[in-house]
């Protein structure tokens, strides 16, 4: 699991490394309104149709960084983790958030626009938005995140 976990962060942290502007990778300062904001493919380590936008930082690297990611409507990722404390804020739309190692809709909380998530590192939860929703994701580099089920990892199907 660790081998696996260690060539997922390093394709990771090649993938953001790529998708990053140069100007991101070393941020003095970030001044942006809506309308200044790119959005490009999600990472394959997430179900295709998310957009991303890396507003501060670098995901692939040590040091805060600052992400959003634009989900369509029916979107879902299954449970899964991240290795260090994360924090979501709900910019638009509604993010329906379980917490444990099942996914079950009838057991995830909707968090609405300008609410906030924190969870420490190995917090087991999945996600599914029934509204185009944009949130985003303050944390520390590098990135990662593993699947409690390692078939619902979507890099095992390219």
């Amino acid at each position: 699991m660790q081998l696996f976990t260690l060539q997922a962060a390093t394709c990771a942290s090649a993938l953001f490394l790529i998708l990053t502007p140069a100007s991101a990778q070393q941020p003095q300062h970030v001044m942006a309104n809506p309308g200044d904001i790119t959005w490009k493919d999600g990472p394959p380590s997430l179900p295709k149709g998310a957009q991303m936008s890396v507003l501060y930082g670098d995901p692939g690297r040590d040091g805060l960084f600052v992400m959003r990611l634009k989900l369509p409507a029916g979107y879902k990722i299954p449970t899964h983790t991240h290795p260090v404390d994360e924090v979501v804020t709900v910019v638009s739309g509604e993010f329906n958030i379980g917490m444990g190692a099942s996914a079950d809709p009838a057991q995830m909380k909707a968090i609405n626009a300008g609410g906030v998530i924190a969870m420490a590192p190995g917090t087991q939860h999945n996600v599914q938005v029934n509204q185009e929703t944009v949130v985003q994701l303050s944390t520390r580099g590098p990135w990662g995140i593993a699947y409690v089920n390692p078939a619902d990892d979507p890099r095992k199907s390219q």
